[in-house]
């Protein structure tokens, strides 16, 4: 049954805020209205809201969330309204996640910026990164699985607390393909290894990510290469873990070492491996879930920070995954 349309007011004291809120053009009301299908009226310091709940109140918790940020002196960009609105939409409380995360001060600082969670799971993710040895990110793609992590092994290095980043990935499926490619091994590799590269250039200055690179202080190699080796003193990654055998993946965790650290990403949902061959990310997961030492976070659809469409996308897929699955 259709839903009677309803409406309701805000005001707001400080018109300056106001402004910077509703944004050039009324930009900001623009994209409020669009994703929660409301009419958004201004007059003077007043607005009122016009639909349907609970659209009504997604839009109102977004506005008056983005005027408190306001409000404590901060800036809102782009960003911050696709966040405001990406967690009302899932009501998600605005206002509890943002202190949870100011109250556990969790938040990477870098040499380019200061990086904070965007989710509740991206909290959980990063207080685990900081807290435990080892630690699974699983989940679709733009969950900021990848990016967080390498922002807790920049913040890491940068402070002393590791000698070394590893950088590994799945992504050369038989060691022989290394050698079809021209190049050294670091060219070799570099393609499978860019968003990698994206995420640290994003917080180190161009020069020292050559720098390090150069003198061993950050280090990429497929996953192969880490066979026989003991990591100790690193923050390792292992992005694509999806795509690792249950052997390959054995090998990996194995590896780490005295003072190191193991973050582990995957998508569940993005496996290339030949059929019948189970995911050494979903075993692992399946085996090692009950080791009080090592977490493991789930991210879904909800976490999703790039453009708005791929949580879309995301959803979809899902859908059409388990429809498959049940047929």
């Amino acid at each position: 049954m259709k839903e009677d349309n309803s409406s309701q007011h805000l005001e707001f004291q400080d018109n300056l805020l106001l402004s910077q809120l509703i944004g050039p053009g009324d930009v900001n009301i623009k994209k409020i209205e669009s994703r929660f299908g409301v009419t958004i009226s201004i007059r003077g310091n007043h607005l009122s809201i016009a639909g349907t709940e609970p659209d009504i109140g997604y839009a109102k918790n977004t506005l008056q969330f983005l005027y408190s940020k306001l409000s404590k002196g901060q800036d809102i960009d782009t960003d911050d309204l696709e966040d405001a609105i990406r967690l009302a939409d899932h009501s998600i409380n605005l206002e509890q996640n943002e202190t949870n995360s100011a109250n556990g001060k969790i938040s990477i600082t870098t040499k380019r910026r200061i990086i904070f969670p965007r989710s509740p799971n991206q909290a959980e993710y990063l207080n685990a990164i900081q807290s435990k040895d080892m630690v699974f990110g699983v989940g679709p793609a733009g969950t900021g699985k990848t990016y967080l992590a390498v922002a807790v092994g920049v913040s890491l290095l940068m402070s002393g607390k590791v000698n070394k980043i590893i950088l590994t990935r799945p992504a050369v499926e038989a060691g022989e393909k290394l050698g079809f490619l021209p190049g050294d091994m670091r060219e070799k590799v570099d393609p499978y290894l860019r968003p990698l590269y994206d995420a640290m250039h994003d917080m180190l200055p161009s020069d020292q990510v050559e720098r390090r690179l150069t003198n061993g202080e950050i280090e990429v190699a497929p996953l192969a290469f880490m066979r026989g080796r003991t990591l100790s003193n690193a923050f390792v990654i292992l992005d694509e873990a999806q795509n690792t055998t249950s052997v390959q993946m054995k090998m990996f965790l194995t590896r780490i070492g005295h003072n190191s650290r193991m973050v582990i990403t995957g998508d569940l949902s993005q496996i290339d491996l030949p059929s019948g061959i189970e995911s050494g990310l979903h075993h692992a997961i399946r085996i090692l879930k009950d080791i009080p030492d090592i977490s493991i976070i789930t991210f879904n659809e909800t976490d999703v920070v790039r453009h708005p469409i791929v949580a879309k996308i995301v959803i979809a897929y899902d859908k059409e995954s388990k429809s498959t699955y049940a047929r």
